[in-house]
């Protein structure tokens, strides 16, 4: 693996291996972009990291979830980059040039599923699948004026995938408009078990409060409008009973400590030359023994059982993707690590409760795309396709 290919560094630069797929079906003319962490029959999976790539062998079967996409007519058309052990947000891996941002060349494209979005946003892809665990699909759709939905967790396979932490990883993929994008969930998701029409928007002025500044915050509320325009104005809701720090705190260490354990004895082995930012993350990782995990986990269950009261069987919490748009390339190292901190303390509530969450490209701040969230009660996600579809309609047809 020598770097990328391609006008958007969104390809990692392989031998071309054949990779059959159906001729007729749903997806059929599709082009299809897979993240470099789900196995593709005859390719090395490398994860984003080059010594995981010369350690690799090719993969004989291709990830279960990838293969339905082929059986489905999409074509594949390459691997793409992926953040380093798909263990960062913003899309900046220290072993390959960063992927472009289509929608805003200066800004980064959010990571993990850093290739993806780009090569969806630049339309070299039609579909690209993706991955999140702490926000590797709803921050790069966000970020890049996509559509980006989190699926509840476990409802996909993530068969075929390189793990990071199991009990917060999801599959996910890109689309650049809802009808594809219904076509992937068709194919993937099958039929909702939760059949209740989502008709209760609510808001939490913890989460609102998030965003960076007032420019921001004007743009947020006119994406609530929109929202509101088919749902009604969500009514705002008393606090969780865990504060917003308290479950990014509970997500970190959740997260650092289910990644050293798959990852640990790997990095271990010698200087496996983590870039800045992942290594350290590896490292708390370390640091976090199995009673914090187990307290944190009891943190988990209180957090989700309160949650799933507050949604019931109707509800939609609505809330912005990210703090704002994708923060500059030129951001100094502390200045991203700061937006990071605060992002993960909207995207957290997804990963904790394994509840579903689309993002809608709704907004922009500086010229810069800008997401507004929907999260919908577990099972849902085919019930958020259709409420995002009928939400983007009305607001594609008031612009």
């Amino acid at each position: 693996m020598t770097g990328t290919r391609g006008p958007l560094n969104a390809f990692l630069d392989l031998d071309d291996i054949p990779v059959s797929n159906a001729q007729s079906g749903p997806l059929a003319g599709l082009r299809l972009a897979v993240k470099d962490i789900y196995d593709v029959a005859g390719y090395r999976t490398g994860c984003g990291n080059p010594q995981k790539y010369r350690e690799a062998s090719p993969a004989s079967a291709t990830a279960p979830a990838v293969q339905a996409l082929l059986d489905s007519g999409a074509r594949f058309v390459g691997k793409t980059q992926t953040d380093e052990l798909a263990f960062s947000l913003m899309g900046l891996n220290a072993h390959f040039p960063s992927p472009t941002n289509p929608a805003a060349p200066d800004r980064v494209t959010g990571g993990s599923s850093s290739g993806s979005a780009a090569a969806v946003a630049g339309g070299l892809a039609d579909i690209a699948t993706g991955s999140d665990t702490g926000g590797s699909i709803r921050a790069p759709a966000s970020f890049c004026g996509l559509i980006g939905l989190r699926t509840t967790h476990g409802r996909i396979s993530l068969e075929g995938a390189m793990p990071l932490a199991p009990s917060l990883d999801t599959f996910g993929w890109f689309a650049g408009d809802m009808v594809t994008y219904e076509k992937v969930g068709a194919v993937l998701l099958g039929d909702d078990r939760q059949r209740h029409d989502l008709a209760r928007p609510l808001a939490l002025d913890a989460l609102d409060g998030l965003v960076l500044g007032p420019q921001e915050a004007a743009e947020y509320r006119a994406m609530v409008r929109a929202v509101a325009s088919v749902l009604g104005t969500p009514r705002t809701v008393a606090p969780l009973s865990h504060s917003t720090d308290d479950l990014y705190w509970c997500f970190r260490k959740l997260q650092g400590y289910e990644a050293w354990q798959n990852h640990g004895v790997w990095i271990s082995q010698g200087d496996r030359m983590l870039g800045p930012g992942v290594k350290e993350r590896f490292e708390h990782g370390a640091t976090i023994d199995g009673g914090t995990a187990q307290r944190e986990t009891e943190r988990r269950v209180s957090f989700r059982l309160g949650l799933t009261d507050l949604l019931g069987e109707d509800g939609v919490l609505v809330l912005p993707t990210a703090p704002g748009a994708a923060p500059l390339k030129a951001a100094s190292f502390d200045d991203l690590q700061t937006y990071r901190e605060r992002a993960l303390r909207l995207l957290c509530l997804s990963g904790l409760s394994g509840f579903p969450q689309i993002t809608l490209p709704l907004g922009q701040v500086a010229g810069a795309p800008f997401g507004l969230s929907l999260l919908g009660p577990e099972n849902s996600d085919r019930q958020l396709l259709a409420l995002a579809a009928r939400i983007l309609s009305a607001h594609q047809g008031s612009a």
